[in-house]
């Protein structure tokens, strides 16, 4: 299990971690900014002037998932992890990796005035004696101050919120620790997509409306849009995977099997392995659009020119020629999203 202390820069959430770990049995501390710093010496410089932060950097989501994973199958436990998220894109992708490899997060954010939040900012000194190093320390977290306001609507309403205003660390903690024991700080109700450990078979499904615009939806536990569909289960045919899924993921019975547009055989990338992805077409749209799970946070129909900007590359090449195989009303083959 992990619990993931959220919350503004400053406010408190690596001493409440470290007193929480004193209180909660078998637990261990990992702060994931080391891996950041690690990043700092592994990365060329002109890969990290590229960002601003180390949290848009692909390769510190992933390794922060990477080591929970390995901290966990190494020590056991629950591991407590101070880090501020504020990016819920971001937030989806590292708890749906953790998801992925069946670890529950215990999502728990630490919540105060915004007065005394800049009153703690003040009070910091991160390098005794370096003045300097502490200065931009307190100017960074006092610039992330209206970030944090603007993400705090989502938060709140995902993560159990603990107001620290008038609290000490050690009561901060002591709350936290209640609110794991008692149930009241729960697992994070997100999607747990098993992580392959081979090649995969996939089936999407493509439905459109009116204006022969395409359904794409926002999946909660990956970053970036994609079709209803999933992974096929052992012994399921493909089509009726994509019926399926799209039962499951939007509601919507589809009425006949769908007709096959492509078969892409994506090649082996690591860490992903690859494997045959499939695309068929659901015909238009009539019933209603739902989101019944904790899958997804977003639906949108858009055309092809829309679409190429929000899907990847290679799932944007994909869909292009599914719709010129719908179009001709025949069947592509293709490998690495190019027709052979």
């Amino acid at each position: 299990m992990i619990i993931w202390i959220n919350g503004a820069f400053g406010a408190g959430k690596t001493s409440a971690a470290r007193e929480l770990i004193d209180l909660i049995p078998n637990s261990t501390f990992y702060d994931p900014e080391l891996v950041g710093a690690g990043l700092s010496r592994l990365l060329p410089p002109k890969r990290l002037a590229e960002v601003t932060d180390f949290q848009d950097l692909p390769i510190w989501r992933r390794l922060v998932v990477d080591t929970a994973a390995a901290l966990l199958t190494e020590v056991g436990g629950v591991l407590v992890v101070p880090m501020t998220l504020l990016r819920q894109e971001y937030r989806d992708e590292i708890f749906g990796g953790l998801a992925a490899r069946r670890i529950p997060v215990r999502h728990v954010l630490l919540d105060l005035d915004e007065t005394i939040l800049r009153v703690r900012v003040a009070e910091r000194e991160e390098h005794e004696g370096d003045p300097d190093a502490s200065e931009r320390v307190r100017e960074w977290a006092y610039a992330h101050i209206e970030p944090y306001r603007t993400a705090r609507d989502w938060i709140r309403r995902e993560a159990y919120a603990v107001d620290t205003d008038a609290l000490t660390v050690r009561e901060t903690a002591e709350r936290i620790a209640d609110a794991v024991r008692s149930g009241a700080a729960g697992p994070c109700d997100i999607v747990q997509t098993p992580e392959p450990g081979a090649e995969t078979v996939a089936a999407g499904v493509l439905l459109f409306d009116e204006q022969d615009r395409v359904l794409l939806v926002d999946p909660t536990y990956k970053p970036g849009w994609e079709f209803p569909g999933g992974v096929v289960e052992k012994g399921e045919a493909p089509a009726r995977a994509g019926v399926r899924e799209v039962a499951e993921e939007i509601g919507v019975r589809l009425e006949k099997v769908p007709r096959l547009l492509v078969v892409d055989w994506e090649p082996p990338r690591p860490p992903g392995f690859g494997g045959l992805r499939m695309l068929f077409d659901g015909g238009r749209l009539t019933g209603e659009v739902t989101l019944p799970g904790a899958e997804l946070r977003d639906w949108r129909f858009v055309g092809e020119a829309e679409a190429a900007g929000m899907l990847p590359p290679a799932r944007y090449e994909r869909l292009r020629w599914a719709l010129r195989a719908r179009e001709r009303g025949t069947v592509l083959n293709l490998e690495a999203g190019k027709p052979v």
